[in-house]
């Protein structure tokens, strides 16, 4: 795995640079079956840094998104995405389709699943939010926090009160690289249907994972089963935007249905 070391990197198209990561071992400290995911969902990366050559050697530049779906056996390590995005910036491609149908391949080899490849200018506009839209922020709370680990204890919801439908955000998410420590800086978004769920107790949770050493995915789906077993909501959804680092973003996502989210970029990505 080339996370945590000195590596050279190369213009020339080199899909062995790829580094598959199971997500088997990950998934068996949440006390899941092996492919019997409690979740519909997705691992969304969006890439800045993507060139290449057209016939004739000049360059061209795009932004990409890759769709991972989350019942692949793998990840991709993430300094390996971006080693092998580096590799393309020297290597000829017919016109942007056969790019992305080489995307597609290599990706999907190394996943072990359909990875799903969307290629755009750089010069499209677009919008940019702080955070979704019809969201409320959950930070701005008047408590004290001792730190520490996660406490699963945290997550309280009002059993007594009648089911509520929440759409709630919080940009204090950080986690560690579990390899070198580095931080990781996201904004999370927490849909559900049920008990009102205790805002300051959810936040007390969130701000656990900044001493977390994990990566992005499985934090999201520590969080979605930690609100499964606390509140057991009738629907619930968990998404993470984090920010962007070495020109690639990471966008996990977790459901109890499959209907995708619009892929959005926020202000911090």
């Amino acid at each position: 795995m080339p996370l945590g070391k000195t590596t050279a990197y190369t213009d020339q198209y080199a899909p062995q640079l790829l580094y598959p990561l199971s997500r088997g071992g990950n998934r068996s400290s949440l006390a899941l079956e092996k492919g019997l995911w409690p979740w519909f969902g997705a691992d969304v990366w969006q890439a800045y840094e993507l060139s290449w050559l057209r016939p004739g050697g000049l360059p061209r530049v795009a932004m990409a998104r890759f769709t991972v779906p989350a019942d692949s056996p793998f990840l991709v390590e993430s300094k390996s995405l971006k080693l092998y995005l580096n590799s393309l910036s020297g290597t000829e491609f017919a016109d942007e389709e056969s790019l992305r149908q080489c995307l597609i391949r290599d990706l999907s080899a190394v996943t072990g699943a359909s990875v799903g490849v969307t290629l755009m200018s750089v010069d499209a506009g677009e919008s940019l939010l702080a955070r979704p839209p019809e969201v409320k922020l959950i930070d701005n709370q008047d408590l004290e926090v001792a730190g520490g680990p996660t406490d699963i204890t945290a997550l309280r919801c009002d059993t007594a009160a009648e089911p509520v439908t929440e759409r709630l955000c919080s940009h204090l998410l950080r986690s560690l690289c579990p390899v070198t420590g580095q931080p990781d800086w996201g904004s999370l978004v927490v849909e559900y249907h049920g008990q009102p769920l205790d805002h300051a107790g959810l936040l007390r949770y969130l701000v656990g994972f900044r001493s977390q050493q994990d990566f992005h995915e499985h934090c999201v789906e520590r969080i979605f089963m930690a609100l499964m077993a606390s509140c057991r909501p009738q629907w619930l959804r968990v998404r993470a935007y984090y920010s962007r680092r070495g020109g690639v973003d990471i966008n996990p996502w977790r459901s109890t249905d499959d209907q995708p989210p619009p892929p959005v970029r926020l202000k911090r990505q």
